[in-house]
């Protein structure tokens, strides 16, 4: 299996916002981190690849399959959950259990209730009494139960704890170890991606500005602080800010030379800032004066 999720082109127009040719893959083993700002694009794309909300152009496979063509053969490998559980909230964990393993063929009910232990998980708990945290960690135990190759997440550590939102890493983590399973996980929390994604697509304004490792795409950015206030360079940023002892910004790494002969040495920067300064950059003529 060469992935187990493929995108081409797929196009989804709205009134007011177009997904524009969405293009990325991800394979066995990968943790797949797809960012973007709010409103980008991201849940529309997750809904697209489930066929809750219909597009108009491209194509979608989940495991080297037509996705349409194949739905319900694929959706029992797949395990979906949006960024907030609210169907049936007076049923406790083993109600909902008992629903839902009705539409898995292979789910194992043994294995569902040793992913509830392991999570913590009172079954007896009603889905309204659980933080955000434990309903994250029930559609975990329901994708691993039935033995889901591909865990698609929105938002799943939105509104966490740093203790929790750790935890959930630590499982998504243990779950692709074996090189065949994934995750794809939407999240503007770019700190969690440091942390476990091993690659990045980044949706801006309904279009892919990148697809590839979290490597490579951290590598080919470098961040700057400048103390000395040199305003000859500040074309050559991405984009930048400026304090009233310093200036900050964001260059592509093949312009860490021109820095570097003024005496500026470039940092590595985090997703974080890679990330406002692209928006920044994408935005600046947007701004305005207050």
């Amino acid at each position: 299996m060469q992935q187990v999720l493929k995108l081409e082109k797929v196009d989804k127009s709205y009134p007011s916002f177009h997904l524009k040719e969405v293009s990325f893959e991800v394979k066995p083993g990968q943790i797949m981190g797809f960012i973007g700002r709010n409103g980008a694009g991201k849940t529309t794309t997750l809904k697209c690849i489930m066929n809750l909300v219909h597009y108009e152009s491209g194509k979608i496979y989940a495991f080297d399959t037509d996705m349409n063509a194949n739905e319900l053969e694929n959706k029992q490998r797949i395990g979906f959950a949006l960024s907030e559980l609210n169907y049936y909230p007076n049923k406790t964990i083993r109600q909902l259990m008992n629903v839902t393993k009705r539409f898995y063929k292979n789910f194992d009910e043994h294995k569902f209730n040793e992913a509830c232990r392991l999570f913590n998980l009172n079954l007896d708990k009603k889905l309204e009494e659980l933080s955000s945290g434990m309903k994250v960690k029930y559609s975990v135990a329901i994708a691993l139960s039935h033995h889901a190759e591909l865990l698609i997440l929105d938002e799943p550590t939105s509104g966490l704890d740093p203790v929790s939102r750790d935890e959930i890493l630590d499982i998504f983590r243990q779950i692709v170890k074996n090189k065949d399973r994934a995750i794809l996980f939407s999240t503007h929390i770019t700190s969690d991606l440091d942390k476990c994604a091993s690659d990045i697509t980044y949706i801006h304004n309904g279009e892919i500005i990148y697809t590839g490792t979290k490597k490579d795409f951290i590598n080919s950015y470098l961040f700057i602080k400048d103390k000395s206030m040199n305003k000859d360079l500040l074309n050559e940023y991405i984009a930048y800010k400026e304090f009233d002892d310093r200036i900050e910004g964001l260059i592509a790494a093949d312009k860490k030379d021109l820095f570097i002969e003024k005496g500026i040495e470039p940092q590595e920067p985090d997703l974080e800032q890679i990330m406002v300064y692209v928006e920044r950059s994408k935005d600046q003529n947007e701004s305005f004066d207050l």
